[in-house]
């Protein structure tokens, strides 16, 4: 009964200043240091909270385990240290059922607790829009990015109406700055969006680092990821998984823009006859040499 009283009265004031110094946090502070946030608060997507919220709750629990652990390490070696005149081995104890069982059945609720809000969180992550307002091709390569916007939305199947950009790796300067236009992908504010991930050679990984998610890129499987962007402004994204030479070149920008812009985008790349499917066209590996196609067919593209 004095163990349980004791960490009772340890527990109870770091709680409070728990909750004292988590009020005095700044968005910043409360999102575990994550990007995605404005000062006020508004989050990029609409799942970029959900990402921080178990980024951080796990971090809190972490340290509380961290902390009373830690204080128990202190505690024993205090509490059962050698004094002045001792000699020989302590007293030892053996077969402790209540501290064995203890020391098993917590962490397995710890184990267990986490994987269920991560696979709560997952799940919901994963979850794809059957009917979006907005669904896009994103297409790796070595080392930039094709961006198509397809004209049928729900199967995210490119027609005579789709339109697309074509992007190449950032080039640099001596002193690293960047000297080139990167590869921009434009998406509407507040529109649900789906966007087809895949690749043209390699592994590749997308990664929106402001959006706390990136999904890989694999020849011959397309991936999916569905959002609502939720903040208008410009977005830093690049290849998180490694691809080749110039991987850290492989760069791109996205610009969440309002409706009408994004529109008044389509139609700028519609003018420049920037249209129809460009997958196969561009895609290597169906290309010159070892399919069939000659070299006067590559120049064609």
């Amino acid at each position: 009964m004095r163990v349980k009283r004791r960490l009772r009265w340890a527990v109870i004031p770091l709680g409070i200043a728990t909750a004292i110094a988590l009020s005095s946090c700044s968005t910043t502070e409360l999102n575990g240091f994550l990007p995605g946030f404005t000062d006020d608060g508004v989050q990029a997507t609409n799942h970029t909270e959900r990402v921080s919220a178990l980024w951080v709750n796990s971090w809190i629990v972490l340290l509380i385990v961290g902390v009373i652990t830690w204080g128990l390490m202190g505690w024993a070696a205090i509490a059962y240290r050698r004094r002045r005149g001792q000699s020989g081995l302590p007293v030892q104890l053996r077969y402790n059922m209540p501290i064995e069982i203890f020391y098993t059945i917590i962490p397995l609720i710890l184990v267990v607790g986490f994987f269920a809000l991560t696979a709560r969180d997952q799940t919901i992550l994963e979850t794809q829009y059957d009917d979006p307002d907005v669904c896009v091709t994103a297409i790796a390569k070595q080392w930039a990015w094709d961006f198509q916007y397809n004209d049928d939305a729900k199967d995210c199947a490119a027609g005579e109406d789709a339109v697309w950009s074509m992007g190449v790796q950032a080039q640099t300067d001596e002193q690293g700055n960047i000297t080139n236009d990167l590869p921009v992908l434009v998406l509407p504010v507040n529109q649900e969006v789906k966007i087809k991930l895949t690749s043209r050679d390699v592994i590749h990984s997308f990664w929106i680092i402001d959006f706390l998610y990136k999904k890989d890129m694999y020849i011959g499987h397309d991936n999916y990821w569905s959002f609502t962007p939720t903040r208008t402004g410009e977005y830093d994204g690049k290849c998180a998984e490694l691809c080749g030479d110039y991987h850290s070149m492989m760069l791109f920008k996205v610009k969440v823009v309002e409706p009408a812009e994004y529109e008044a985008y389509l139609d700028s790349l519609r003018a420049a006859d920037q249209t129809g499917d460009i997958n196969d066209a561009y895609d290597r590996l169906q290309n010159f040499p070892g399919t069939g196609a000659t070299s006067d067919s590559e120049g064609e593209h």
